[in-house]
This record gives structure tokens, C-alpha cells and sequence, in this order.
């Protein structure tokens, strides 16, 4: 791109696991989509453990769907206040069959997927022994991501 060029967004990508800093994310992805007049794509990603869990028949799949569920709606609402369109999915950021399937891997083919032109994603310290599945996930997504990505 030209730097004369003027930047445009039409999708802005915002994974999310739950937790207050996928919140937080989400509300910058609405920000950024609101600012380009676009649209956001809020993507519910699974960690390792809950996927496990299901598999194993120890997490109950219900209350899984309904904790996503409450969650995006949470995101839709704050998307539609400011007008902003909005999609959402859930996907497993795991998988025990398939090793190239991890949340990073997961985001960026969301992205692609859904035609996003810009991702936000959650990010703490890699340090952190609770980190959430995306704060994880951050490093891989700001060294493969092809579209401009705003960890926070």
C-alpha cells in the first residue's frame, strides 16, 4: 500500500476466550470497526482444557454453549450500540487429531475465512502460568497474520 494511500478496514476479526481481557479486546475491535465503518467478526475460541474436557465427557458441553453464548451476546450488544454489523462463531482452538490445529493457527484462518482486514486479539505476558488460550495464541498470530493486528 501507498503510504498516500488512505487505510481502510472492512472487517475487523476480534477472537475471544471468556476472559476480561478478550472483553477488552472486543471492545477496541468494535472501536476500530466503528472508526472504518465496518463490520466485526467476534470469534469464540476454546482452550485446550474445555476441549479436552469435552472429549472426556468431564466438562458439560451445555454449560460450555451457554457460557460462549452469554459472552457473545455481551459483544453483540456492545457491537450494536454503536451500529456496528456483526457476526459471530465458536470454534476449538484444539484438536486432538489434527497437530497443526492450535489457536493461533485457528485465528488466522478465521481471518481469512471471514475476509478480515484487521485482527484484534487479547495479549498478556507469556509469563503468566492462568494465561487464557488466546493471550497464548498472541505471539503466533503478530508473527504470521498478513493483515495488521492490535494486541492488546
Amino acid at each position: 500500500m501507498d503510504a498516500s494511500e488512505p487505510f481502510s478496514v472492512d472487517t475487523v476479526l476480534a477472537p475471544v476466550d471468556g476472559s476480561e481481557e478478550s472483553a477488552v479486546a472486543a471492545e477496541y475491535a468494535v472501536a476500530v470497526a466503528d472508526r472504518y465503518d465496518a463490520s466485526v467478526h467476534v470469534l469464540f475460541v476454546l482452550g485446550r482444557g474445555v476441549v479436552e474436557g469435552m472429549n472426556a465427557g468431564t466438562v458439560d458441553e451445555d454449560d460450555v454453549a451457554e457460557n460462549s453464548r452469554r459472552f457473545l451476546e455481551d459483544a453483540t450488544a456492545l457491537a450494536e450500540a454503536y451500529d456496528v454489523p456483526v457476526s459471530t462463531a465458536v470454534s476449538h482452538g484444539f484438536s486432538p487429531h489434527r497437530k497443526t490445529r492450535h489457536p493461533g493457527s485457528v485465528v488466522l484462518d478465521a481471518a481469512d475465512t471471514a475476509g478480515a482486514d484487521f485482527i484484534v486479539i487479547p495479549r498478556e505476558p507469556m509469563t503468566d502460568p492462568t494465561a487464557e488460550v488466546l493471550e497464548k495464541a498472541a505471539e503466533y498470530v503478530l508473527s504470521y497474520a498478513s493483515q495488521p493486528v492490535l494486541s492488546v
